[in-house]
């Protein structure tokens, strides 16, 4: 039997092996240091992190573990949420909220010259703009956005708009698709739970690094039979006598496979009927086992 067993009831090892921290960046170090930390610090041969962040920028930084860096794509198109600093370079004008609050919805952005990317103008979508506090020349607000949104330059963008000028001060990430900072754990949390865990007590450990499965809480779910999971793990899709069970979903959407106890399988695009008594219901793009 290749397939992992229930989520829940999975040992040390395997929960290491197929795992995800949703990770406290600290302020200096790279997202891609980070994740070679967390990979060496929990003795795993791989880590993955989902979604760069600036070195100076901190918070929530999912880094997934093991076999849990196939699903990486699942972070692509992932909703982003963020709390920065606006340092307005001159006394904010009187329709500031008003001209914050028509930043929501798509804009157009293009990416700063110290991207890695190429610059070209290009839209993304500010799903949520909120000034929470605003003190003399600086406002603190809530931004909800789309993967891929330069939040320094939406601030910059801002204070163009608001006749101002302005900067982004800090910056940290609240929210990275299913992941939030509700449940953060810094680089010390996990070295000190891995020193318990020497000792005899996994639990602290099993606070940080949690099933790989709850990466995927987000795509919508199909329930295959372990017959079917045993073929999946060998490469074949997901054929119709074998779902036993599958959320609404649109045809060519990502969905995540799982046994009926729970594990995840696979990650495919919805390709037919689920109800269908024949033909290929899921096609694969990455198999989790």
């Amino acid at each position: 039997m290749i397939v992992r067993g229930p989520p829940d009831d999975r040992s040390l090892a395997d929960l290491l092996s197929f795992g995800v921290v949703n990770l406290d960046k600290p302020p200096g170090p790279s997202s891609h240091q980070v994740a070679g930390w967390l990979r060496d610090l929990v003795g795993v041969d791989r880590a993955a992190h989902a979604g760069t962040l600036d070195p100076k920028v901190t918070g929530c930084l999912p880094v997934t573990l093991g076999d849990a860096t196939r699903m990486a794509q699942v972070f692509d198109d992932s909703v982003k949420g963020y709390v920065a600093v606006l340092e307005l370079h001159r006394p904010a004008p009187a329709d500031f909220e008003a001209v914050v609050a028509e930043f929501e919805g798509e804009i157009y952005q293009k990416p700063p010259r110290k991207s890695a990317v190429r610059r070209r103008l290009r839209t993304r979508t500010i799903h949520e703009l909120t000034v929470l506090e605003r003190e003399e020349r600086r406002a603190l607000l809530r931004v909800e956005c789309a993967s891929g949104t330069y939040v320094r330059k939406l601030c910059h963008d801002l204070g163009l708009a608001l006749g101002t000028g302005a900067h982004m001060g800090d910056l940290r990430r609240v929210r990275t698709g299913p992941f939030d900072d509700t449940d953060l754990a810094t680089m010390h949390d996990v070295t000190d739970a891995l020193a318990f865990a020497d000792d005899g007590d996994e639990s602290l450990l099993r606070e940080c690094v949690r099933p790989a499965e709850r990466a995927l809480v987000h795509l919508p779910r199909v329930t295959v039979a372990e017959s079917t999971a045993e073929q999946v793990a060998h490469g074949a899709p997901v054929y119709a006598p074998g779902v036993l069970d599958a959320e609404d979903a649109e045809e060519g959407a990502l969905v995540a496979c799982y046994t009926p106890d729970g594990a995840a399988i696979c990650l495919g695009r919805l390709v037919g009927d689920p109800d269908a008594d024949a033909g290929t219901v899921v096609d694969l793009e990455r198999v989790l086992v």
